[in-house]
């Protein structure tokens, strides 16, 4: 029976070994463990995983076997994202979609300007007036690739402006994660060192000065070996990142418990001219970018968490965030900081295969020179293994 068991284990790619399981076998026929299916998962997860980053593989592989769940390995064939998408999409035609009229930024601005002296009542549907459901470029709920959303909620995620008072929720650092394999993948960017006062017991000198003293004991003190590597980690809040609250948050929890030298503020969609600690109160506790960019030393590791989701014109037009008008666009901010921070990388939580189909992404991964990774476990190890370079 358990050589299926093993068998099944190599085919999720898991590292076992046969000394490992024969351990295994010699364990079961000591009866180190009473009859239980709970104690068996935990003896054989000891004996046959050697690496954490390998626990959410085996979980997968056991609930297959022992308890007919249905897993899917690496190897396995996903449904295609480009499927999905289009079932997502609303079903119009290309000729209706030819229609939605793209007006451009300073356009559109004027038009809203004209439209709210003209309108007088609401509107549903249609393509004209400030309404719901229809392809305005003003409104919410509807569909037009470049529209001002005012009021209600997103459909596409297009808008290059939205017209309400805007309140975010700061992640959580206290969040018990699902799974240690992030914090294992983040354990790649580490360097230790020395420093402070001699409040730790160096065991090796010891032996030697209490060896070399007779045998009388000579007790050597060191200090206590810290992670001396500093991170400086900026997340996108609100927005398209609601859809990844979780993930982000398991992420920001299990960076603040591996880098204790790390500081982090907050922004939406691009950064511009300043960033926040606080959610709630951002429009009264501000940090100037600048102040920011001038205040950590260039070794920094700087970390961007966020979808890059969001209208081109956010990132590359003066005047083209979201909430206000910003002086200067949000590529020169991007710019500025990956000067400023020659180690940097962005992680993205939206899937790499959807990465070609969001313009704003693909400008992006221009200014960031593509070190834009997905926020996986493969995504975060390949991001900490340039950083630590």
């Amino acid at each position: 029976m358990l050589i299926d068991f093993f068998f099944t284990l190599k085919d999720a790619k898991i590292p076992v070994s046969i000394k490992e399981f024969l351990t295994l076998l010699e364990a079961m026929e000591k009866s180190v463990i009473a009859p239980s299916m709970d104690d068996f998962y935990y003896l054989s997860r000891l004996t046959l995983v050697k690496d954490e980053a390998n626990f959410d593989k085996f979980d997968r592989a056991f609930a297959l076997y022992f308890k007919g769940v249905q897993a899917s390995f690496e190897g396995n064939k996903a449904i295609p994202l480009d499927w999905l998408i289009k079932r997502m999409e609303r079903e119009l035609s290309d000729e209706q979609r030819a229609q939605l009229e793209k007006f451009g930024y300073d356009k559109l601005m004027d038009r809203l300007n004209e439209l709210l002296k003209e309108q007088k009542e609401k509107h549903e549907g249609g393509s004209k007036w400030i309404g719901t459901g229809g392809t305005s470029p003003f409104g919410n709920g509807g569909t037009n690739p470049e529209g001002i959303r005012i009021g209600g909620s997103g459909r596409n995620r297009s808008a290059v402006k939205v017209w309400e008072q805007r309140s975010y929720r700061d992640y959580d650092a206290e969040r018990e994660l699902g799974t240690r394999n992030i914090k294992v993948a983040l354990r790649r960017l580490r360097k230790f060192a020395r420093e402070g006062l001699e409040e730790e017991l160096a065991l090796d000198a010891t032996i030697r000065a209490t060896a070399s003293n007779a045998g009388y004991l000579d007790i050597k003190m060191q200090p206590e070996r810290k992670n001396k590597i500093k991170v400086l980690m900026l997340l996108d809040v609100g927005g398209s990142m609601d859809d990844h609250i979780e993930r982000t948050e398991e992420l920001f929890s299990a960076a603040r418990t591996e880098f204790k030298n790390m500081e982090f503020f907050y922004f939406h969609n691009c950064v511009y001219d300043y960033l926040w600690k606080h959610n709630r109160r951002r429009s009264s506790e501000r940090f100037a970018t600048w102040d920011v960019l001038r205040k950590y030393p260039p070794d920094t590791k700087l970390i961007f968490v966020g979808d890059a989701t969001m209208s081109p014109y956010e990132i590359l037009q003066p005047g083209g965030s979201i909430e206000y008008n910003n002086e200067e666009a949000g590529a020169e901010w991007l710019a500025r900081f990956c000067h400023a921070f020659p180690k940097f990388v962005w992680l993205n939580p939206e899937p790499e295969a959807a990465w070609h189909y969001r313009q704003s992404i693909s400008v992006i991964l221009q200014i960031m020179n593509h070190r834009m990774f997905p926020l996986t476990i493969e995504g975060l190890e390949r991001a900490m293994r340039l950083l630590s370079k």
